[in-house]
């Protein structure tokens, strides 16, 4: 079963996500902050991860470039998924390695879950690291 970790520190976001996710044959698990992201994907080695950028602890940005610059999880790939709206916050977001980018308010579970597919069918080679 492919795994998936949600880091969001939206509560209702997360849960939301995860149930999407399952439903749809991934085994999920979550986190609540970037530090504790950053601990669950080195321990359960996910195949793709979904992050937010505004969280406590560590933002999403320093755990993109953390997750990039370590060989254990350079591979993996992240879908961004933001309440920052500004170019710059994505294109950043890119440029430190994120397979996707995409603003919460014009985005549906749903369409996560085509991006998690499309991401993963993709392959490996599609995140600059």
């Amino acid at each position: 079963m492919t795994k998936v970790v949600v880091a969001d520190d939206d509560r209702m976001f997360r849960k939301a996500a995860e149930t999407t996710l399952s439903r749809h044959g991934y085994s999920v698990t979550t986190a609540s902050d970037g530090e504790e992201a950053l601990q669950l994907i080195r321990s359960e080695q996910p195949e793709i991860i979904v992050l937010d950028l505004i969280m406590p602890k560590l933002q999403g940005f320093d755990v993109l470039q953390i997750l990039k610059q370590d060989t254990l999880t350079s591979h993996i790939p992240v879908i961004v998924l933001s309440s920052l709206a500004q170019d710059q916050d994505k294109q950043e977001a890119l440029d430190l390695g994120a397979a996707a980018y995409f603003n919460k308010s014009a985005f549906s579970l749903g369409e996560l879950v085509n991006q998690v597919e499309q991401t993963l069918t993709k392959g490996q080679g599609t995140c600059p690291s």
